[in-house]
């Protein structure tokens, strides 16, 4: 039984490897990049906390105020999706890409590499987003925490994990774009429309995003 799992695991490392070395060195060193696992530790950890642990830790203690730590990361997130809307467009959108399938550039020009440096950016802001079901769990608003919410939050940096990895850039970077001009107003609108709305709005937009 052990030597079987043994040779199980050896087949499963080679078929990793022979996979891994078709990867984009452009990315080799970015935060995460190296190896699918941090990030799914990160996500397990995220679920986790937001389904159990947190709302159990929460049970008898009051909700916390945080409306200037959410005013404060709502404008975070607006302005750094502004960023990268601009640089996805400065760095292909608006520069040369067409809406046809086009190829990945894999090239160090300053352009392709700027892509590379926005893809992986907006990857990486999908582990800050994590902080919107953090938020929930400690003001005990866990009528918010859907099932849609937490596979949205959970399947996006590790799917896009993925295309950061392998094809950073053209056609995969329009799903980016779409994401990152849906989330300024669903940031903005949290804190000023009814709940109901928030949610339906938010239902759709996820939609959007994992298509």
């Amino acid at each position: 039984m052990k030597m079987a799992f043994s040779n199980l695991t050896s087949k499963a490392a080679l078929l990793y490897d022979g996979w891994i070395k078709h990867a984009d060195p452009r990315v080799e060193g970015f935060l995460l990049m190296s190896s699918p696992v941090p990030q799914t530790i990160i996500i397990g950890a995220y679920i986790y906390f937001v389904t159990s642990l947190g709302p159990k830790l929460m049970e008898n203690r009051k909700p916390f105020e945080l409306r200037q730590i959410m005013a404060f990361y709502n404008f975070g997130v607006v302005a750094l999706s502004v960023y990268m809307t601009y640089e996805f467009l400065m760095s292909g959108w608006a520069t040369g890409y067409s809406f046809r399938c086009d190829l990945v550039d894999y090239s160090r020009s300053p352009t392709a590499l700027r892509m590379v440096r926005t893809c992986w950016l907006y990857y990486f802001s999908k582990f800050i987003e994590l902080l919107d079901t953090i938020f929930f769990v400690l003001r005990k608003k866990e009528g918010q925490i859907t099932f849609l919410h937490v596979l949205h939050h959970s399947i996006m940096p590790w799917t896009w994990w993925f295309g950061v990895k392998f094809a950073a850039g053209s056609q995969d970077s329009k799903n980016y774009t779409i994401c990152v001009v849906v989330k300024p107003p669903y940031s903005i609108n949290e804190k000023h429309v009814q709940m109901d709305t928030v949610n339906l709005k938010k239902n759709h937009l996820v939609i959007i995003c994992i298509y």
